[in-house]
C-alpha cells in the first residue's frame, strides 16, 4: 500500500489500483450543514434534509510521521492516514464544529460492482442505485408499482421501498476485491450511481474509514470478519430436523407436535413465540410483551418441555427490547428508572400497532444488565433453548439516553446493543454453543453478537422485492459483510389485504431453505387464513422429505457452518466468490454457492415448473437425476421437492452427495 503525493494532493494506491484520491479536479471530502425532518410511524421513518450549504474542501497542508501521514481540508477536517500492509486507515477530526454533513468521494470503474450495506433485500449488486442506510421497518412490498405497497403506504406508511432494510451497515464490498468500512452510526447515504465515483454521506464525520484490499474474495471474506467480528458455531441439534413455529396454548401445539412427528417429518425444535401470552390487533395475532411464562396460556410447559427434551426436540420462544406498559415488567423497569425518556423526562411510549410500550434504555449500564437477567432468569432458567430476539428498530429520533448521545447517532447502533445482551446472557451461563437467538435487526457489531440471522417479515408471495426472492439477496448481502449464517420464516409471513400464503408458496420455500443453515416454519400473522403444512395430508409427506433432505447434509452444513466461524465465509455465497474470473457470475441474485461444492437455483416464481440459470466453469452434477453439465446457461425440469441444486464433480464430499441424489432422486419419489 503506497501514499503518493502530488502537487495539491495525493492518491492512495496498491500498485496500479487507486483506492482514494483527493485532486483538486477530484476533491475527496465535501462538508456542509443541513437540518433534518424525522417522522416516525411504527417503525417506519420518514427522513427529509433541508442542506444550507455544501462544498468542497482542498488540501491545504501534508505532514508525514513515522505514524503515517495528516492530511489538512482547509482547516475544516483533518485526517491522519495510517497504511497497512492491505489497505488504510483514514480517521477525521472536525476542526469546524458547524459542519454536520460529511460526503466521501471514492474513486470508481465504469465497469465495477459493488455489494453489501448491510442485509439489502432487493438488489444485491448496489451499482446504479442511493442506499439511504438506517434500521426500520423494511417495508410491506417494497415496490411503490404495486397494489399491496400503495394501500400500505396510504393506511400505515408502511408500504417501504427498495432500500429499507432491517440490518444497514456502513460497508460495501467492491468488484475490485476491496472493502470500505465506515466507521459511523449515524444516518448515511451511499450513492453508486456515478461512473467514477462512489459518494458516501454521513450526517456527522465519521470517526474514520478503512479500505482494506486483497487477492481473492475469499481472502477478504477473511479479512473483513477478522476486522468485524465472527458468529460462533451454531448448536448441533438444530441439523437434526426443522423447527416448528406454533401457537395456540399447550394443547394445541403438543397436538400439532405430535401430527408432525407421525407424519413422518423430523423435529429438532417447537418455536412458540406466544409463550408469554397473546393480544389481538388489526394487524392480526400479536404478543403480551411481558417477558415470563404465561402459566394460563401455556399451563403446566415446564413438564411439557422436559417431555419434549426427552425426544430431542428444543422449545424456543420470544423476547424483544420493548415493554408493554400493562406489564409486570413495565411496572418494575419504570420503578428503577430503565426505559428511555421523552423530552419531558417522562417514559418515552411508542406505538407499536394499537399497544404502547417503553424502550428499554440499553445505554444505561444498570439497565442494561436488568434486562440481561430477565434473559438469563426468564429465559435460560425457564428451560428455553433459544428465542427470537425481535425488533431493535424503533429508538425514537426525539428521545432522551442515559449516556447523552443523540438519539440520531445510537439509532443505527441499537440492534448491536441488543445482540450483544443477548449474546452475554448466553456466555455468561455457560449456554453459548447450546442455545440459539435469531434477529431480524442488525448493524456493525453484530456479525459478533448475532448468532443467527433471519431475513425478517417477507411477504407470503412471489414478489421480487418482498417475497421467496429477496430471502436469497438478504443472505448474500448480509454474508459478504460478515453475516454468513440466516434463515427465512418458511412461507413468509406478512399476509395483509387478502395477500395469503398458498402450499405452493410455502413448499417452493421450504424447497429453498433445505439449502440454508436452519429450517424454521412460521404460522404467520394471521394463521386462520394462510396455508399450514399440517393442515393438509398432501403436503406433509413432501415437507417431511424435505427435512431429511437437510438432516442428511448435516455433515456438509456443520463444515460450512466451522467455515464461517473460522474464516469469516458465508454459508450461502455468491458465484463470484469462488469464480472471481467469469463476469456473469456478478450479477446473479437469484442462485447462490452452498459452500465451496453446491449450487442452489431456487424456483422463485409462482406456477414455474422449471428454471433458467447459470453454471460458471466447472464440472456440475445435478443432485437429483446425476447428470453432468458444463458451463453455460441452462433449463432444467423443477417440480415441486427438487428444486435445482448441483454440485462440483470434484467436491471433498462427493459420496455425501451422490448419497443423497441415491436416496432422494427422482427416482424415489
Amino acid at each position: 500500500m503506497e501514499f503518493v503525493q502530488n502537487g495539491q494532493g495525493f492518491t492512495i494506491k496498491e500498485g496500479k489500483e487507486c483506492l482514494a484520491a483527493c485532486q483538486p479536479d477530484f476533491p475527496m471530502v465535501y462538508v456542509g450543514y443541513g437540518k433534518e425532518s424525522i417522522d416516525m410511524y411504527r417503525g417506519n421513518y420518514r427522513i427529509e434534509d433541508y442542506l444550507e450549504e455544501r462544498y468542497p474542501l482542498k488540501v491545504t497542508d501534508i505532514q508525514v510521521s513515522d505514524k503515517g501521514y495528516t492530511v489538512n481540508f482547509s482547516d475544516v477536517i483533518c485526517a491522519d492516514i495510517r497504511l497497512e500492509e492491505h489497505g488504510a486507515v483514514i480517521s477525521f477530526e472536525k476542526k469546524d464544529a458547524h459542519v454536520n454533513r460529511f460526503w466521501l468521494r471514492i474513486p470508481a470503474e465504469t465497469d465495477e460492482k459493488c455489494y453489501g450495506c448491510g442485509e439489502q433485500m432487493s438488489y444485491f449488486n448496489l451499482r446504479g442505485r442511493i442506499f439511504p442506510l438506517w434500521t426500520s421497518e423494511p417495508g410491506v412490498g417494497r415496490d411503490k408499482s404495486t397494489y399491496l405497497t400503495w394501500r400500505c403506504d396510504t393506511d400505515s406508511k408502511s408500504g417501504g421501498d427498495y432500500y429499507n432494510t432491517n440490518f444497514p451497515e456502513t460497508t460495501f464490498v467492491s468488484s475490485r476485491k476491496y472493502f470500505l468500512h465506515a466507521d459511523s452510526t449515524a444516518y448515511a447515504v451511499f450513492d453508486f450511481r456515478h461512473a467514477d465515483f462512489h459518494e458516501l454521506q454521513f450526517w456527522d464525520v465519521p470517526a474514520s474509514v478503512r479500505i482494506e484490499k486483497a487477492d481473492s474474495f475469499v481472502e477478504l471474506a477473511g479479512r473483513l470478519t477478522e476486522f468485524l467480528g465472527r458468529q460462533p458455531e451454531l448448536p448441533d441439534w438444530v441439523y437434526d430436523g426443522v423447527i416448528i413455529g406454533l401457537q395456540g396454548g399447550t394443547e394445541r401445539v403438543m397436538e400439532l407436535t405430535q401430527k408432525t412427528l407421525d407424519a413422518g417429518i423430523k423435529v429438532c425444535g417447537v418455536w412458540c413465540q406466544d409463550w408469554e401470552g397473546k393480544r389481538t390487533t388489526s394487524f392480526g395475532d400479536r404478543l403480551q410483551w411481558d417477558w415470563h411464562w404465561n402459566e394460563k396460556r401455556y399451563p403446566n410447559l415446564p413438564e411439557k418441555i422436559q417431555e419434549l427434551r426427552e425426544q430431542n426436540i428444543r422449545f424456543l420462544g420470544y423476547i424483544n427490547p420493548y415493554l408493554v406498559e400493562d406489564g409486570e415488567e413495565f411496572k418494575e423497569g419504570a420503578e428503577k428508572g430503565y426505559f428511555v425518556l421523552d423530552e419531558k423526562g417522562e417514559i418515552y411510549l411508542v406505538d407499536f400497532g394499537e399497544f404502547n410500550c417503553g424502550t428499554v434504555d440499553l445505554t444505561n449500564p444498570e439497565a442494561y444488565n436488568w434486562y440481561k437477567g430477565i434473559i438469563k432468569e426468564k429465559l435460560i432458567g425457564f428451560g428455553l433453548s433459544g428465542w427470537m430476539a425481535d425488533f431493535g428498530e424503533y429508538l425514537p429520533t426525539d428521545c432522551k439516553l442515559h449516556n447523552g448521545i443523540s438519539p440520531m447517532i445510537e439509532h443505527n447502533h441499537w440492534p448491536a446493543l441488543w445482540a450483544r445482551c443477548n449474546y452475554e446472557a448466553l456466555q455468561e451461563t455457560g449456554t453459548l454453543g447450546d442455545i440459539i437467538y435469531f434477529m431480524r435487526s442488525g448493524a456493525t457489531g453484530s456479525q459478533k453478537y448475532c448468532v443467527l440471522l433471519w431475513a425478517g417479515d417477507q411477504s407470503v408471495d412471489f414478489t421480487i422485492h418482498d417475497g421467496l426472492a429477496s430471502v436469497m439477496v438478504a443472505a448474500l448481502s448480509a454474508g459478504v459483510c460478515g453475516c454468513g449464517l440466516t434463515h427465512s420464516d418458511i412461507g413468509g409471513y406478512t399476509s395483509l389485504y387478502d395477500n395469503v400464503r398458498t402450499k405452493e408458496l410455502f413448499l417452493r420455500w421450504a424447497d429453498m431453505n433445505v439449502f440454508t443453515p436452519v429450517m424454521r416454519t412460521h404460522e404467520s400473522n394471521r394463521p386462520a387464513t394462510n396455508f399450514q403444512y399440517y393442515e393438509d395430508e398432501e403436503a406433509m409427506p413432501v415437507f417431511a422429505r424435505q427435512i431429511d433432505i437437510h438432516v442428511a447434509l448435516k455433515p456438509y452444513l456443520k463444515k460450512l457452518v466451522r467455515e464461517n466461524a473460522e474464516k469469516g465465509l458465508p454459508v450461502q455465497r455468491p458465484l463470484f466468490m469462488h469464480y472471481e474470473d467469469d463476469p456473469v457470475c456478478y450479477d446473479i441474485q437469484t442462485s447462490y454457492l452452498l459452500g465451496r461444492d453446491m449450487l442452489v437455483a431456487p424456483v422463485y416464481l409462482e406456477g414455474a415448473a422449471e428454471r433458467e440459470l447459470y453454471l460458471p466453469d466447472d464440472a456440475w452434477i445435478e443432485l437429483w437425476s446425476g447428470r453432468e453439465y458444463g458451463q453455460g446457461m441452462i433449463t432444467v425440469e423443477a417440480p415441486i421437492g427438487y428444486t435445482p441444486v448441483f454440485y462440483r464433480k470434484e467436491a471433498e464430499d462427493k459420496e455425501l452427495f451422490e448419497m443423497i441424489g441415491r436416496t432422494y432422486g427422482r427416482h424415489s419419489f
